[in-house]
């Protein structure tokens, strides 16, 4: 069974981590396209994953112009793994030749770059030498990249070719021959490539030279007219045989391109081994260079199912703040089997807490680091998260039909070491029932060997213990009296982002959630909403305690 659907991996941001990976080949985005998570069982493979790309990383930090070299390599290169695959059983083209010739100086570069690396370079982007076989497309040995069909490749292509060049030489002695009569007896001057061009508007000139009988008219235009020698039947002996010269140097041509064609297929499981050795190498310093340009870390991967993250970012969000000047506010938590429920106002940061787990886990299980400062992480068998689904209201379901439809899937699919994720459940319906919906939901969850993480707006969603309540922190230690002078002349995106700016998106954990964030009532009244209204909301909390 899959890890998780589509959704998941966009809400969560593990997409938008897999789309902003700078690939540079083909081998590379084949690789890409690859991804797969680790289950559980697979602690030890998912480790040795993480270590490749502990190398790579690495090897980034300690040898950059040597990588800046790989790069510029890797940039260059283009799929050849068809016509690689091709060559076992068909005749490669020139073309398709000099390209398999263009990727082995390739590899032999990327191989050396490796070789002279000064830190361990993982087995799995070792290339193996592919030499031999570039020596035999490279008879020279000058290690251009050009190629061509050189006399080199067989004795009896040299001779034709040496044949061909005598005739050629022979014809241009007989050409030269003729010009020097035919100039001599006309008067008339031919160009290096026997040709005579006179302007058509001089009619008698025109007349004179038709009447040359070793010359032929070759073409004319509305100006001019150019006239070139006559064969005779020396160079029309010549040219015969030159004729069936080009057919045996063709035949000869197709018989080096049907045996180099032979050496590639000799050698096509080593070069496709390389190619996908390529797309590993391409693949982890992709990986590298993102975790070193947004601080990520190697997570410790554990046998428990368990999520320890301390300062953990949501990438997404974090682009965007910073983007703006702003720095995004880490957030920690520590999630085990069972329900955790998160609550807080709007603005609150509860589904980005949400997201930045999701997003910690799916990149831990697929072998990335992970944006925190410290991570310890167990395998999940199934993750989902449960927010707002536009598809299914376009398909006409109410907001509250499309959770339930959802949370239906998420159930049916869910099982021991699932990790779930939802955000303001039954928060589409009345609070009566949406209360009573939320607290049957948190206690089903919590009978499961599931990790779930639920944030909410109802507080008494869970009584007796079983349940771990966390808040935002939120304004809870701001000077409000500070806070509202400096919103008070403010526009209203300016309120906003002061607000925005003073808000503490850290978790704390709390004995219960009966006691309401009052957040909300304090963001509602710096806003501007009327001081009697935001007097008798408070006055209907305190009846409600009662």
């Amino acid at each position: 069974m899959r890890l998780c659907n589509p959704k998941t991996k966009t809400e969560t941001g593990f997409d938008y981590v897999v789309h902003g990976l700078s690939i540079n080949t083909p081998y590379g985005r084949k690789r890409v396209k690859a991804i797969s998570a680790f289950e559980p069982g697979k602690e030890e493979a998912l480790k040795e994953e993480l270590l490749r790309l502990e190398k790579t990383v690495e090897l980034v930090g300690s040898q950059p112009g040597r990588v800046e070299e790989l790069l510029e390599t890797l940039q260059e290169m283009k799929d050849n793994s068809f016509t690689i695959q091709r060559s076992d059983n068909s005749v490669l083209s020139v073309v398709e030749l000099y390209e398999i010739k263009t990727l082995l100086l390739q590899m032999d570069k990327v191989r050396s770059l490796l070789d002279a690396a000064d830190v361990e370079v993982p087995a799995e982007f070792i290339l193996q030498d592919t030499t031999a076989l570039l020596d035999i497309l490279d008879p020279g040995r000058e290690r251009i990249n050009t190629f061509y069909i050189y006399d080199a490749f067989s004795e009896k292509l040299a001779t034709l070719r040496g044949e061909k060049r005598r005739i050629e030489l022979d014809i241009r002695k007989v050409q030269k021959e003729q010009k020097r009569k035919v100039e001599a007896a006309y008067g008339i001057s031919m160009t290096p490539k026997f040709e005579y061009v006179i302007s058509k508007a001089d009619k008698q000139l025109m007349e004179k030279t038709r009447a040359i009988p070793e010359l032929a008219l070759l073409d004319e235009d509305y100006v001019s007219a150019t006239f070139t020698l006559k064969s005779d039947d020396r160079v029309d002996d010549l040219k015969r045989s030159m004729e069936r010269l080009n057919e045996a140097i063709e035949e000869e041509e197709l018989c080096v391109r049907e045996r180099l064609s032979a050496e590639i297929g000799a050698f096509r499981s080593m070069l496709l081994e390389n190619c996908t050795a390529i797309g590993e190498l391409d693949f982890n310093l992709a990986k590298a260079f993102w975790a070193r340009e947004h601080n990520c870390v190697k997570p410790e991967i554990v046998k428990d199912h368990v999520l320890e993250i301390v300062e953990g970012r949501q990438l997404v969000v974090e682009d965007i703040l910073q983007k703006k000047g702003k720095q995004f506010c880490p957030v920690s938590i520590d999630l085990r089997d069972g329900v955790t429920c998160i609550t807080g106002a709007n603005m609150g940061g509860k589904t980005i807490s949400l997201k930045m787990v999701g997003q910690c886990a799916m990149l831990a299980q697929h072998g990335f680091y992970v944006p925190c400062t410290r991570a310890r992480i167990g395998l999940s068998s199934y993750i989902h998260i449960l927010i707002g689904d536009s598809q299914n209201l376009q398909r006409g379901l109410s907001s509250f039909g499309s959770e339930m439809e959802e949370l239906k899937d998420i159930l049916d699919r869910s099982k021991d070491g699932a990790l779930l994720l939802i955000d303001e459940i039954a928060s589409g319906t009345n609070p009566v029932e949406g209360l009573a919906l939320t607290r049957s939901i948190v206690d089903y969850l919590s009978d499961q060997a599931y990790i779930s993480l639920i944030t909410t707006h109802f507080d008494n969603v869970s009584i007796g213990g079983k349940i771990r309540n966390m808040q935002v922190r939120g304004l809870a230690d701001v000077d409000f009296e500070l806070l509202s002078r400096e919103i008070r002349y403010a526009n209203r995106r300016e309120r906003i982002e002061i607000i925005g700016k003073y808000m503490d998106y850290r978790l704390y954990e709390v004995a219960d959630n009966k006691e309401i964030p009052k957040d909300a009532l304090n963001i509602a009244q710096m806003l501007g909403i009327d001081r009697d209204i935001i007097t008798r909301a408070r006055k209907y909390m305190e009846d409600r305690k009662r």
